[in-house]
């Protein structure tokens, strides 16, 4: 009997040691990864769940032994979230930073000028939603600025230039909204609260023409007197825009794109375009509240990423046959459209 029982005792500290072991094991011993690893753990999901997605995705080595940790030593909550592993951890360290949220934060960079289309690019490329996605809620969501600009058929304009840090778990209307959200800031701040809809419509094209900050008023002025003369704007990147809603533009002004029909074209319907091309940062629109005061109605590249100014028709065309002399003598630069030399020609 006494065999017996020293054997069924032996058994029982086997057993003990062995389960400490794995026990130990599971928990302390910690996982090296080959290279860092994202895991979205969703909304909703059970503690079960996620030690399950957790050991499937190689983070932890054993699911059972993160159960047994979390009902004993630490019963708090795991929270939601993009988690990004890329250092040797135990489980006990992995279940710490789910009760802290240690989420992973997308770092979004929308640079100013930039289009709903180019935005959505930069959405889908973080890895944050499609770029259809983006557009349809871009779309759909346009009671965001009703208050602000009733005439508003989009979000385009109102999709404020910034460095965005958005998680996974983030909607793409969540998305959309903090982009707007940050335009409303922007606009309180500048005292934008009446004539919206004209002052961002004017502000896009003056974004899109110039990066020089010193020449943003001036551009600015120039389509104020021409607005005010009533002459057609000229402006590229309403054409540009035009096209880019046609699913047709390719780098390059066309002909034919001088020609079409869409009220995005301002070299043939009069007036500003329905609506913003680009989303402007706060310098264009305070260019666009308060344009410089001047008498010029032209202007053309210079051939190096500045513009010349003009009054007259004879002393623009003098500044186009400098800007091909210029494209003659140096080789194309990328920052400079070819199609600026036609910008702002005679009405």
């Amino acid at each position: 009997m006494l065999r017996f029982l020293l054997k069924v005792v032996a058994v029982a500290l086997l057993v003990v040691l062995l389960a400490g072991a794995w026990l130990a094991w599971g928990l302390l011993a910690p996982v090296r990864l080959a290279e860092p690893k994202f895991v979205l753990l969703r909304p909703g999901w059970t503690t079960k769940h996620i030690a399950n997605a957790l050991q499937a995705e190689g983070i932890i080595r054993s699911a059972r032994a993160f159960l047994l940790y979390h009902y004993f030593a630490d019963p708090a909550t795991l929270k939601a979230g993009e988690y990004r592993f890329d250092v040797p951890a135990t489980a006990p360290q992995v279940h710490e930073r789910l009760v802290r949220g240690d989420i992973f934060i997308h770092t979004v960079v929308i640079p100013e000028g930039f289009n709903m289309f180019e935005i959505a690019a930069v959405i889908e490329a973080a890895g944050l939603g499609t770029k259809q996605e983006f557009l349809d809620s871009a779309r759909a969501q346009v009671s965001l600025m009703s208050e602000f600009d009733p005439q508003a058929q989009s979000l385009e304009g109102y999709l404020f230039p910034d460095t965005y840090g958005f998680t996974r778990t983030q909607t793409m209307p969540d998305i959309v909204a903090s982009m707007v959200r940050r335009f409303r800031q922007e606009a309180r701040s500048l005292s934008l609260t009446q004539d919206v809809h004209r002052i961002v419509t004017l502000a896009a094209i003056v974004e899109k023409e110039t990066a020089v900050p010193e020449e943003r008023q001036l551009v600015a002025s120039v389509y104020q007197n021409r607005l005010n003369r009533g002459m057609a704007l000229d402006a590229d990147p309403t054409v540009i825009y035009a096209a880019e809603l046609q699913h047709r533009y390719t780098g390059t002004i066309h002909q034919s794109d001088l020609q079409s029909e869409s009220p995005y074209n301002t070299y043939k319907f009069l007036g500003l375009p329905p609506g913003p091309i680009a989303n402007p940062g706060r310098a264009s629109l305070q260019a666009a509240m308060h344009p410089a005061v001047s008498d010029y109605l032209y202007f053309v590249s210079d051939g190096n990423g500045h513009h010349r100014f003009a009054r007259t028709l004879e002393e623009h065309s003098r500044n186009v046959s400098a800007y091909r002399r210029s494209r003659v003598e140096a080789p194309p630069s990328p920052q400079i459209h070819t199609s600026r030399i036609r910008h702002t020609s005679a009405p």
